[in-house]
């Protein structure tokens, strides 16, 4: 009778941790007439083989920007010689998942932001925020989609009323907390205000320390606050600047 071997290497970490977990998908379909931003052009999206044409199998021609839907944005999209989305290895696609929730406030105050009272909120609650996180920010604004002209939030002046980061929550997390990642769930890392009058320092900030993030999340409320795992993914394209990005929080 053949014996068999104990399971080796990370099979036993998988049975014990991952088998039953939760894995919640943080991540909106895209598709062409989605909320997206001004300048960008529309998805284009044709049939090259189709059922409906006789084909015996479907395949479709994307069109669109990188920073489409939910996406990743590498430190080159905005920082001349920043890593490009081919340079960031796997190792930093699966992270530590904190959340910063501001929820409340923004269903009170849409233009709120987190303060560095949240930061003290979270680490008096959990421990220490862990080096090489992923931080994300939640604001329950994902509920909004697909609908653009609540995403945008403008008022009868043109000016966007949409919660973003702080310059000082960013500067903790990333110079004194060492996190890897952050991401949200609105269509900037810049509070919508400051977007309207042309300010994307925030974003310009986060690029600039070699950072990565991934923009319009959705079911942050369907995951805690504090021991989740989140799994990013995205394509590889040679020396690109952005794509639609695949994030899943496994958690129990």
């Amino acid at each position: 009778m053949m014996s068999h071997a104990p399971a080796s290497g990370l099979w036993p970490v998988f049975a014990e941790y991952f088998v039953g977990a939760t894995f919640t998908d943080l991540t909106h379909a895209f598709f062409p007439g989605q909320p997206k931003f001004p300048d960008f052009p529309d998805e284009e999206r044709r049939p090259l083989q189709d059922y409906a044409l006789g084909h015996d199998c479907q395949v479709h021609l994307y069109t669109h920007v990188g920073q489409w839907g939910t996406h990743v944005d590498p430190p080159v999209h905005y920082i001349k010689g920043g890593r490009t989305l081919d340079a960031i290895p796997p190792a930093e696609m699966l992270l530590p998942l904190v959340i910063l929730d501001i929820s409340a406030r923004v269903a009170d105050d849409p233009d709120a932001t987190p303060t560095l009272d949240d930061i003290a909120l979270w680490e008096k609650s959990f421990g220490p925020i862990p080096a090489g996180a992923f931080v994300a920010l939640r604001t329950d604004w994902s509920k909004r989609w697909p609908d653009a002209a609540r995403m945008q939030n403008r008022d009868g002046n043109g000016l966007s009323h949409c919660p973003g980061w702080s310059r000082d929550v960013l500067e903790t997390l990333i110079e004194r907390r060492q996190v890897r990642a952050i991401g949200h769930e609105q269509l900037d890392t810049d509070p919508g205000l400051a977007v309207s009058r042309g300010d994307d320092s925030l974003e310009r900030y986060v690029l600039a320390q070699d950072r990565w993030q991934i923009e319009m999340l959705t079911n942050l409320d369907q995951v805690p606050a504090c021991g989740a795992l989140i799994m990013a993914s995205w394509p590889k394209p040679k020396e690109g600047s952005g794509f639609p990005a695949r994030a899943i929080a496994i958690h129990r």
